[in-house]
């Protein structure tokens, strides 16, 4: 029936969805460690310099949280520019449709997307703010 086609098509979207998120957390955690392993004698120099762990990682974490944050803000932004696009287009060629007749996003997705984004941005970086605030600062200062 219509009522079960619909309920596959609201799993596969979160599906898609779901994975699409886990992707993203393992793409900004390579980026994160990658960004550790660059910037190790920084990070030895400031633990040298008196900085704690929870200093460093909190600076990591921010890091973290402010790319995840950027680029879903950023993705929310070009989806809902396509969804006006598409009611535009469907409005200026007399397209009325009872399934998708003015498609908008409600703004409690938008705010929970944002929310699931920081929260995924928290977990991405913690591994390797944890591994940054291992560093021993004398390792960390000598000559590569």
């Amino acid at each position: 029936s219509i009522v079960n086609i619909f309920n596959g098509i609201s799993f596969f979207l979160w599906f898609v969805g779901i994975g699409t998120l886990l992707a993203g957390i393992v793409g900004v955690s390579n980026i994160m460690l990658i960004i550790v392993k660059e910037r190790t004698r920084e990070i030895g120099l400031r633990k040298a310099l008196g900085a704690t762990p929870n200093s460093i990682i909190t600076m990591l974490l921010t890091e973290s949280v402010f790319i995840t944050a950027f680029s879903g803000y950023l993705g929310l932004i070009v989806g809902t520019g396509l969804i006006g696009g598409i009611d535009y287009l469907m409005l200026a060629n007399d397209i009325q449709t009872e399934n998708f007749y003015h498609p908008e996003i409600q703004s409690s997705v938008g705010l929970g997307a944002v929310i699931i984004l920081i929260i995924a941005g928290t977990l991405a970086g913690l591994i390797p703010a944890l591994q940054a605030a291992k560093v021993n600062p004398v390792e960390a200062l000598k000559d590569e």
